[in-house]
């Protein structure tokens, strides 16, 4: 009980609930567009931001954000290029993001234990400068998604359709993929660069097969993502354990049983 009460593990739950609830809100759409992959291709832009932050001084996380939005416009301009080959778009930035990320590891070599946190999440070191930046975050991705929902709805499951309604579809395109950036660079040190993308992905996974609509599928993300965030802390809290591995290792674990009943039921 000492650890649940102590001031760094209250910041870190208050974290951890924020992207709890902005991660999954954006990886469903994500998911259903098929660009899961995307996760994992700004998180490593995202640590060459803060890389370049711990060498220039600049707060990292805030030169985070600057690269991930950066690589986001790059991903849309290179959608647009070639569109029979989204992916490719995808895996030239984080070819990009990984060579960037290289160099600067290279350039500072003693900033890279601190870059390391980053790459496995670090969440118990938040302070409240993260956790303004995370719940501003929070805030301009819950009502974007809030006052597009039904356009964001249609794009993710045609995106013709959307188009041959009237819809922006760039700027619909845009916005998702810029609110994927912020997401992702912000939840970084909850989670780290490496397992972020699970956050994104794996609590969509688990409600698209217990849903029954698509807004029964978004609440069901999100409540799965902050169910295995809370546990997650909690248990590496008590044993000492790291907790962002511990809070996808629970995502994972939710993921089977998902499917482990959903078998048992269908059967």
């Amino acid at each position: 009980m000492e650890i649940i009460t102590a001031d760094f593990f209250q910041r870190a739950l208050a974290g951890g609930l924020l992207i709890g609830l902005t991660a999954p809100l954006i990886g469903i759409f994500l998911v259903l567009r098929r660009l899961s992959m995307i996760g994992d291709t700004l998180a490593h832009v995202t640590i060459a931001g803060v890389a370049l932050g711990f060498l220039t001084g600049v707060y990292p996380i805030g030169m985070g954000i600057i690269f991930a939005v950066l690589a986001s416009f790059a991903i849309e301009k290179l959608r647009k290029a070639y569109k029979g080959y989204a992916e490719l778009s995808i895996a030239v930035i984080m070819a990009g993001g990984v060579a960037l990320a290289s160099l600067f590891f290279t350039l500072g070599m003693g900033y890279n234990n601190d870059v390391v946190g980053y790459l496995f999440g670090s969440i118990y070191t938040l302070d409240m400068t993260d956790l303004y930046v995370v719940g501003a975050v929070t805030v301009l991705v819950a009502v974007t998604v809030f006052i597009f929902f039904k356009e964001l709805f249609l794009l993710s499951f045609e995106e013709d359709a959307a188009a041959v309604s009237g819809l922006p579809v760039k700027l619909l395109n845009m916005i998702i993929t810029v609110m994927t950036a912020l997401v992702i660079s912000t939840a970084i040190k909850i989670v780290g660069a490496l397992l972020v993308s699970a956050l994104l992905t794996i609590p969509a996974a688990c409600s698209l097969i217990i849903a029954r609509s698509f807004r029964q599928s978004v609440v069901f993300s999100v409540i799965i993502a902050e169910i295995a965030v809370v546990a997650g802390l909690v248990i590496a809290g008590v044993w000492n354990l790291a907790p962002g591995a511990t809070i996808v290792l629970l995502l994972i674990a939710m993921l089977i049983l998902t499917l482990v009943g959903k078998r048992g039921f269908t059967t």
